[in-house]
């Protein structure tokens, strides 16, 4: 089986009224459209993880972040493919993400973050990040 080499941002934020929030985004294209996923993509030849995620970053949302730790790194069998899902903690350098690939976005916080589609993959690591957000 083919296995996918990914890399996701999971951005967190503080909101005004001092609720932790995830940034989670769309699919717009592809078999898996309307889904939702935490951004980022594959990590190319010669990048490191981190790397791949400052690039998908600036590429579909136009936005610079910086990568903290790992949070966690999830292997799934979709039916095509092996992927593997590294996952770090990160958080946006200034300005807010437009949308140049996805077809949607939202802030979720801990009550609300399981009110989208997750794709499986991302839904695996849902546990980890609510003990974030609470």
């Amino acid at each position: 089986m083919k296995i996918i080499n990914v890399a996701a941002a999971v951005i967190f934020r503080t909101a005004a009224d001092g609720t932790k929030q995830v940034f989670a985004t769309q699919r717009g294209y592809g078999d898996w459209k309307g889904w939702w996923e935490f951004p980022g993509g594959k990590i190319e030849q010669g990048e490191t993880p981190e790397q791949a995620l400052v690039r998908e970053i600036r590429e579909e949302l136009a936005a610079q972040i910086s990568v903290g730790d790992l949070l966690d790194t999830i292997e799934y069998d979709y039916p095509a493919f092996h992927l593997s899902l590294k996952c770090f903690v990160c958080q946006i350098d200034g300005g807010e993400p437009e949308l140049l690939e996805h077809s949607n976005a939202v802030w979720l916080t801990g009550k609300t973050l399981r009110s989208v589609k997750w794709l499986p993959a991302d839904e695996l690591i849902l546990d980890k990040i609510a003990q974030k957000l609470d």
